[in-house]
């Protein structure tokens, strides 16, 4: 393949800032945007890449939430020593967090070469993308909305942990998967979208701490790499402040449309091969 360059980098960082944490699937667009710069999606390295520059939209979630997860993580080693403080609600959501994970790390850890292989086809993104567009819908439609982050127990973190795990299926969308949860299961909208975000942290830290060691810099190049997840990160954050706004007042269901739209006309480019699949 060719070197990726500072261009591909700067196109790919927007991307994933910009998708991370809006229910459209960041795996999906930048597989979509990869196979337009005429990258190979299935490239081991052009993979890794990806993975990485999601350290920046992680670096700009730990920013926007500081005071949150300065908050909870101080309750949980403070739960850890003392038996008082476990009682605290912030060490509760702590393990909650930690809880919710588990199924992530998993299920990618034995799916990695199913993940970065087969379902990176840009079949199964097209496919994918209208498909759990039907979840999200049913989500909206059944969704209460009467818990609130307090309100939030064991089996509602576990379901959500275990919906997280389709969004290793690229098109489907990390943050779809779990507000779709997280509505189904009674919760408003904006605590779902505020637990999605504190799920993410560890599922994507993890991801690009691991993929960090695959990076062929011979391919990629740290300079490329350093920029491309600066651009992540500074995107990311407007995103993050944008969407807690949004979902305050609209449903998510807004963005069925566009990936309905999305999933339709990929699938249409790749039946007339203007575009190719890996």
């Amino acid at each position: 393949m060719s070197d990726l360059t500072y261009l591909h980098s700067v196109v790919l960082g927007v991307v994933e800032g910009l998708t991370e944490f809006l229910p459209v699937s960041s795996t999906g667009h930048l597989t979509i945007t990869e196979g337009l710069l005429g990258l190979p999606v299935n490239d081991k390295a052009v993979t890794s890449f990806t993975a990485v520059i999601q350290l920046g939209a992680i670096a700009a979630t730990f920013l926007y939430f500081w005071r949150d997860i300065s908050r909870l993580a101080t309750a949980w080693f403070r739960g850890l020593r003392s038996r008082v403080d476990r009682k605290d609600p912030d060490y509760r959501m702590a393990w909650f967090v930690v809880a919710g994970s588990i199924p992530l790390g998993v299920v990618g850890l034995l799916g990695k070469g199913l993940i970065t292989g087969p379902l990176r086809s840009l079949w199964f993104v097209s496919a994918a993308l209208v498909l759990w567009s039907a979840v999200m819908v049913y989500a909206e439609r059944r969704g209460t909305q009467r818990k609130g982050e307090h309100d939030i127990g064991l089996g509602d973190v576990v379901m959500i942990g275990l919906m997280q795990c389709f969004s290793l299926v690229p098109g489907v969308s990390r943050s779809g998967a779990t507000i779709s949860a997280g509505l189904i299961r009674g919760l408003d909208r904006v605590t779902a979208t505020r637990l999605s975000f504190f799920l993410a942290i560890p599922a994507l830290s993890a991801a690009g701490l691991y993929e960090l060691k695959d990076v062929d810099t011979t391919v990629v190049g740290w300079g490329p790499l350093a920029l491309g997840t600066a651009v992540s990160f500074v995107v990311a954050y407007a995103s993050i402040a944008w969407l807690l706004r949004f979902v305050q007042h609209h449903p998510i269901t807004v963005f069925v449309y566009y990936r309905v739209a999305l999933g339709i006309a990929l699938a249409a480019l790749l039946a007339t091969g203007v575009v190719s699949a890996t």
